[in-house]
């Protein structure tokens, strides 16, 4: 039997002289992007879900069908790689925080984080966030390891998703709190830790070894520019983070070359042609072969001619 994409995470946060690097995309392109890459896992982005499905900034504003619809889109393109995926709040109380890691493992996702911010949550990045009490944050944990036992019970052990617990009480509550949240997520059954904002390497190293001594690897959410220290990767490797998810990296890019591009026809009545590129090369990129393989073994006519 394969490897299921959530084995297979649990397997590369197992590897503790080893990071996981995790690419930011948001939409099934960006997410081809990145497999041809070689990465060995990606991370699906909230704020550009928000972005790129509503064009709407990450105030809150996306609920569970919309991210679910894009974890299951990009987590389909290739099964086996690991996707994690931001769960925001867990969109609710306990039931529907069970209910959004039931829909997360049915989709493929290998991985979810679940953070403290109250509903109308947002961007860790931004200023003046609100938190739920201590108590309501571990209850949506419990939830959510409640019901993954449940899937696994369901399916014979077939399915799970690594829960990683985050949290924002860094910047407004200090960070004997922040360690306090997240020393009780893994105690009710958190797999990973988060801690959003953390301010600098000295910071980071206390917090990889208080959790790396008990087993627990630790997430660094790398977004330039905004309140997390910035690390090179062999830096976050040094300080012992497990995993480094880079959220803005497909964003910034995106942002970068269609601005330049859509101002360059406006000003100018043309685009210059970027070479080698076309549609066909898009197509091949998204699966094209394999979809007229495909086609062909199932006796279809339709590509006979070619594309």
């Amino acid at each position: 039997m394969p490897t299921s994409a959530a084995a297979r995470l649990r397997e590369l946060l197992a590897r503790q002289d080893d990071i996981i690097v995790c690419p930011g995309v948001y939409d099934g392109l960006t997410a081809r992007i990145a497999l041809q890459q070689g990465f060995d896992c990606l991370y699906m982005t909230g704020a550009g879900t928000s972005l790129s499905r509503l064009g709407l900034p990450d105030l809150g504003l996306t609920t569970l069908p919309e991210m679910l619809a894009n974890a299951s889109t990009i987590a389909s393109l290739s099964p086996s790689t690991p996707l994690i995926a931001d769960a925001d709040t867990g969109y609710g109380g306990p039931l529907m925080v069970a209910r959004t890691v039931r829909a997360c493992m049915s989709a493929g996702v290998a991985g979810l984080h679940l953070e403290d911010q109250v509903l109308a949550k947002r961007c860790g990045h931004l200023l003046n966030k609100e938190l739920v009490p201590r108590d309501v944050y571990l209850s949506r944990i419990r939830a959510a390891v409640l019901a993954r036992q449940e899937m696994r019970d369901l399916t014979g052990g077939v399915s799970d998703i690594v829960i990683i617990a985050r949290t924002d009480a860094l910047q407004g509550m200090g960070f004997d709190e922040a360690m306090g949240r997240l020393e009780d997520a893994v105690a009710v059954g958190a797999d990973v830790v988060f801690m959003e904002g953390v301010a600098g390497k000295e910071m980071g190293r206390v917090v990889c070894e208080r959790f790396r001594s008990k087993g627990v690897p630790v997430l660094l959410n790398m977004v330039p520019g905004g309140v997390t220290a910035e690390m090179t990767l062999e830096e976050a490797r040094e300080v012992g983070f497990g995993v480094v998810v880079y959220p803005g990296l497909m964003l910034s890019a995106v942002y970068e070359a269609c601005e330049r591009v859509s101002g360059e026809l406006k000003r100018t009545g043309r685009v210059e042609k970027i070479k080698g590129m076309g549609p066909k090369v898009l197509f091949e990129l998204c699966g094209l072969d394999e979809c007229l393989e495909f086609d062909k073994k199932a006796g279809g006519k339709g590509f006979d001619g070619g594309v």
